[in-house]
């Protein structure tokens, strides 16, 4: 079997297993990329709770937001952990929103993924993955999203070495792939729920995991 028929089938077994993810959660673009920046270094539990006070005093407007101090920001995402960093992170964001599209995030949609993420990558504290989770999540963008998990389940399947970056990996997905947004979204959620079921760091429950049917 060649490597997209394999991924294609290892999308279909997982989906069938776990069924539709329902990722990322958030009201609004803005709402999302704000959560790629919350969710660094860090469990979505202790981010939706940063989101949550955030969206009590109305904050999750980016113009609203950027009239906040990075100090009275870091109030209100403490916790979220590294709250002063993650302040700072966000403040590097709405000053690029700002002069890039007026704070209007519907305009970034219409920029061409490879132009924009570049972009995303020259913002201070936003690394390859926060931008892929931007880029995909909030603006619908093919642009896949790897990490950990991701890693973890290819290299226990002997699909990638153990020292794959970041890109090669990211690159592995895209050039099997269709350049498909929605299958991009639900792929790296199925690889994720499937990490936490089954492929955990020690002790993986590989007897158990539908994926054991292609080792």
């Amino acid at each position: 079997m060649n490597r997209k028929d394999l991924l294609l089938s290892w999308y279909e077994t997982l989906y069938a297993s776990l069924g539709p993810s329902g990722w990322w959660p958030g009201e609004s673009a803005f709402e999302i990329a704000v959560g790629a920046i919350l969710t660094q270094n860090t469990n979505w539990t202790n981010a939706g709770k940063a989101i949550t006070q955030l969206r009590l005093h109305n904050l999750l407007q980016p113009e609203k937001m950027d009239q906040l101090s990075s100090e009275e920001l870091a109030l209100f995402i403490r916790p979220a952990g590294y709250f002063r960093v993650k302040a700072a992170r966000l403040k590097n964001l709405l000053f690029f929103l700002n002069a890039e599209c007026n704070y209007d995030l519907s305009i970034l949609k219409k920029m061409d993924t490879s132009r924009l993420r570049l972009k995303l990558l020259e913002i201070k504290g936003i690394g390859p993955e926060t931008a892929d989770s931007i880029l995909l999540y909030a603006l619908d963008k093919p642009s896949f999203v790897v990490d950990a998990y991701t890693k973890r389940i290819l290299n226990r399947h002997a699909l990638v070495h153990e020292d794959i970056h970041y890109h090669e990996l990211r690159d592995f997905f895209m050039d099997h792939l269709p350049e498909d947004a929605t299958l991009y979204n639900e792929y790296h959620a199925l690889l994720v729920r499937a990490g936490k079921t089954w492929c955990a760091k020690k002790n993986p429950h590989c007897v158990k995991c539908p994926l054991q049917l292609y080792l």
